[in-house]
């Protein structure tokens, strides 16, 4: 083979290998420091074929970070989206009851379950929402530990009779226990 062939190969490897991992600059959404929280960044790979958004379309619906296929439609199904908010409660059950309170006040026919996530890095849990207006909802909490000064979640509402929902969930899963958690850096001249 030639010297140019081998090292095309190699770069061609090592781009697969870094999207593989998830080495590269996947930060999707930052944040400031805030009272006692420091910055910080929240990373992950997205899924072959869907687009990250952080400051357009999620600007305008108040979340941090938004992945979604296609064209943006302005719908939720099929849209996965990062919130990150200052910690208040004690702890992601909490959390998760507090959500649920008020979802169940939103829509007293709803169904709620939740299951343990085995996140790789932090404690993560779900719960899903089926509505009684036929859309569900998956939601995960996760708490990257009392340092950091934050929670974050992913969510995403989908039909309840749509045919790719397998395959929307397994590309959520895989987003969600992808996602890594960093203190950011302070800025140069901070001090």
């Amino acid at each position: 083979m030639s010297a140019r062939l081998c090292v095309a190969l190699a770069l061609l490897f090592c781009a697969a290998l870094t999207w593989a991992t998830g080495t590269g600059d996947d930060v999707l959404a930052r944040g400031a420091r805030d009272g006692n929280a420091p910055a910080w960044t929240i990373a992950v790979a997205s899924p072959p074929g869907w687009t990250r958004d952080c400051c357009t379309y999620a600007q305008a619906i108040g979340v941090n970070a938004v992945l979604y296929q296609g064209e943006w439609s302005g719908k939720p199904q099929r849209v996965m989206v990062l919130n990150v908010w200052p910690r208040v409660l004690p702890s992601v059950a909490a959390e998760i009851q507090a959500d649920r309170k008020r979802y169940l006040q939103l829509d007293p026919a709803g169904k709620t379950t939740s299951f343990a996530v085995r996140h790789p890095d932090m404690s993560c849990e779900a719960s899903v929402y089926e509505g009684s207006d036929h859309v569900d909802d998956v939601l995960v909490f996760c708490d990257p530990g009392q340092a950091s000064g934050i929670r974050y979640s992913w969510s995403m509402a989908f039909d309840d009779g749509d045919p790719t929902r397998r395959a929307l969930l397994d590309d959520f899963m895989r987003v969600v226990m992808a996602s890594h958690y960093q203190r950011a850096a302070a800025p140069a001249d901070a001090r």
